[in-house]
């Protein structure tokens, strides 16, 4: 399967691109980064140092995209989840790979045309660079096999507000205008997210039993880990667990058989205080106008998780 990912990393995103990389059946084409848990460059250089940490150094194209959402400006990052340098604090080593020197949107839509119709899009941020990538080629969306994101609930509360997820209200236009494009669009929100528990036993477990060539990795993960897991306490009371955001969404990605999902017509609420950024899924026989979005609804926790860590024993 080949994926491209545009993702803002992040602890977990820096999870769901190892896991991704370690699996044999999957072959990660470029990745783009947008504002979101730090800033696109940074997410950059991140994303550039994973890849250095896995082996893949320099074999990746690593495109830097948005810098702002559609409207308005970016609030403060999330520090106390994903630390200062979005990797939980912990320091990877410097790598040689330097962010490709082109405009992010040029950049998504060559991959897709070089791979075009057998592209799975995977969006583990703001949907920034999607939203600008299909204005600037209005056939982009024809070229996506299918697209899996991280973002929404429709039952379950927000994480930054009420009723809103952190990825869609970060950038509600860009959302609105991803979900109504001409593609086969998966939700993978917070309705299973937050009842998938990565627990501190299970990463101890698995530094244990890790495959030898990946325990560099894995120690990255158990140490990103600690701040992710303080974070969490700090922002939902959790103990010795998080919730499991990103990583999830790819795990869908290659086994969509660890859901339940239902296709709804759903817009984002674009407007209000405290609704600004809200999934609006609508089940009438005369509903609003939009496209039919797959959500996920719930999940087979246990063999998410199973999954996720195989591709670190393989």
């Amino acid at each position: 399967m080949k994926i491209f990912i545009d993702c803002d990393p992040g602890v977990d995103d820096s999870i769901a691109i190892l896991f991704a990389l370690f699996r044999k059946d999957v072959e990660i084409v470029g990745i783009s980064t947008s504002v979101g848990n730090v800033s696109a460059s940074k997410g950059a250089e991140n994303a550039m140092r994973i890849l250095k940490l896995a082996g893949y150094e320099g074999k990746i194209p690593v495109c830097a995209g948005a810098e702002k959402p559609l409207r308005g400006e970016c609030e403060d990052f999330p520090t106390f989840i994903h630390g200062v340098n979005g990797t939980g604090n912990v320091e990877l080593p410097a790598t040689s790979q330097r962010p490709m020197d082109m405009d992010v949107s040029d950049f998504m839509y060559q991959k897709a045309c070089d791979h075009a119709g057998e592209l799975v899009l995977i969006s583990l941020g703001r949907m920034t660079n999607l939203a600008n990538t299909l204005a600037r080629y209005p056939d982009y969306a024809g070229k996506i096999k299918r697209v899996v994101a991280m973002g929404g609930t429709v039952y379950a509360s927000g994480n930054v507000s009420p009723v809103v997820e952190a990825n869609i209200g970060g950038d509600p236009e860009a959302a609105d205008i991803a979900m109504q494009a001409d593609w086969d669009m998966t939700l993978v929100g917070l309705d299973v997210t937050t009842v998938t528990h990565l627990t501190r036993a299970d990463v101890d477990k698995l530094l244990r039993c890790c495959n030898p060539a990946k325990k560099d990795a894995v120690s990255f993960i158990s140490k990103a880990l600690q701040h992710y897991m303080n974070g969490s306490r700090i922002q939902n009371y959790t103990m010795e667990y998080s919730p499991l955001h990103d990583p999830l969404a790819m795990v869908v990605a290659v086994d969509p058989s660890v859901v339940t999902t239902r296709k709804m017509v759903t817009r984002v609420e674009c407007g209000g205080t405290y609704c600004r950024g809200k999934i609006v899924v609508d089940l009438r026989e005369q509903p609003i106008k939009g496209r039919f979005v797959e959500h996920c609804l719930e999940v087979n926790s246990r063999k998410a998780l199973n999954e996720l860590f195989a591709a670190f024993q393989n």
